[in-house]
């Protein structure tokens, strides 16, 4: 693991590597703490693993589905959390500037079993 306590300080000054949208910030056994801060537009695709979005700051859309013909849209505001299962099509949408939010990666590639 890489630290224990991370500060929202921390997250918003941690580096991005080139080819990524989000800065690792915690990592144990299968789980990954990122802070994702889109600007403009959110242009991530499907992830191999569930993952759960805490939403820090702001406000906007959410669209997720099995696929882009199938998406639902749902509002999304501070404090709320956001459920996405593996390899679902899914983007933020109309979001405020300030919109920022921590995502949490975990379980094997292909998502857990319901």
């Amino acid at each position: 693991m890489k630290d224990w306590v991370v500060t929202l300080a921390a997250a918003k000054a941690a580096p991005i590597p080139p080819g990524r949208r989000s800065a690792e910030l915690m990592a144990h056994g299968t789980m990954r703490l990122r802070y994702y801060a889109p600007r403009g537009a959110d242009l991530q695709t499907p992830h191999d693993q569930d993952e759960i979005y805490i939403v820090q700051s702001g406000h906007g859309s959410v669209l997720s589905g099995p696929s882009e013909d199938r998406l639902e849209r749902r509002a999304f505001g501070p404090g709320d959390a956001i459920f996405v299962p593996a390899r679902h099509v899914h983007r933020f949408v109309d979001f405020s500037d300030d919109f920022a939010t921590w995502v949490i990666f975990w379980g094997p590639e292909g998502g857990e079993s319901a």
